[in-house]
């Protein structure tokens, strides 16, 4: 019973985070918060992976994980660059990009647990990348306009709620033998956070950045390709027709 329950306190550790870090933040310690939202990622990248290595997996820690993800990885962020970048602009237009960004993590979430996805893919940009980029690029509030940081805002909440494919590193597994290696490594990144809080975070920010961006690029290329067949084969009909018409 003991080891069915490890996957969902690690769970809750994302979710408690996800908490501590809205506290923070409105308590003027943004780099601290999104330091807890950093964290909460490891967490939520390795719960799943012990359910998977215990073989206790269940539908109630698979909803007690897209509920922890809103409030960790949308609620939070969101306040985060709220606190540090939106309270003195426009409230209408601050509070309803604000929002957006927790309600698109929420539909992701909810489209994610009814549609079966891709193998080796995700569609859309998950919630904690999203979560991970949006609080600490609200770190760099000082030196990016806020029209860019809204706008940013609003382009990751498009991104989740997108068809955007990115890939699924969550197939990743843990062996067994090494589950007691997982404590030691979120007590040594909670230390570090804790000590080197505005540094680690806006270090994490590169990764998770070039993350988001893989998917954005992957499906403009695409796009450009069949739109680039598309038009030589239209040259082709057309060359085609030319010759018809002058034989």
């Amino acid at each position: 019973m003991i080891t069915k329950s490890i996957p969902s306190l690690f769970t809750v550790g994302n979710l408690f985070l996800g908490i501590v870090a809205i506290i923070l933040v409105f308590n003027e310690k943004p780099e601290l918060a999104a330091m807890m939202v950093i964290i909460a990622m490891l967490l939520d990248g390795v719960d799943g992976r012990i359910a998977r290595a215990l073989n206790a997996q269940s539908e109630f820690g698979k909803e007690l994980d897209s509920l922890s993800d809103v409030i960790s990885f949308g609620v939070a962020p969101a306040f985060i660059m709220y606190v540090v970048a939106f309270q003195d602009l426009n409230q209408a237009a601050s509070w309803i990009i604000t929002a957006l960004f927790p309600i698109c993590g929420a539909l992701r979430l909810a489209r994610f647990n009814v549609i079966s996805g891709m193998p080796g893919y995700f569609i859309g940009l998950p919630i904690p990348a999203a979560g991970g980029v949006l609080c600490t690029l609200a770190l760099f509030y000082k030196d990016i306009p806020a029209a860019v940081l809204m706008a940013s805002t609003l382009l990751l909440s498009f991104l989740m709620v997108s068809t955007v494919k990115y890939p699924n590193f969550k197939k990743i597994g843990i062996p067994k033998g090494a589950i007691w290696v997982v404590p030691i490594v979120v007590i040594v990144a909670v230390v570090l956070g804790y000590l080197f809080p505005k540094h680690l975070s806006k270090i994490i920010f590169v990764p998770l950045l070039l993350y988001a961006l893989y998917g954005l690029k992957k499906n403009v290329s695409a796009v450009v390709r069949l739109t680039s067949r598309k038009n030589r084969r239209r040259r082709a009909a057309e060359e085609a027709a030319k010759s018809e018409h002058s034989a």
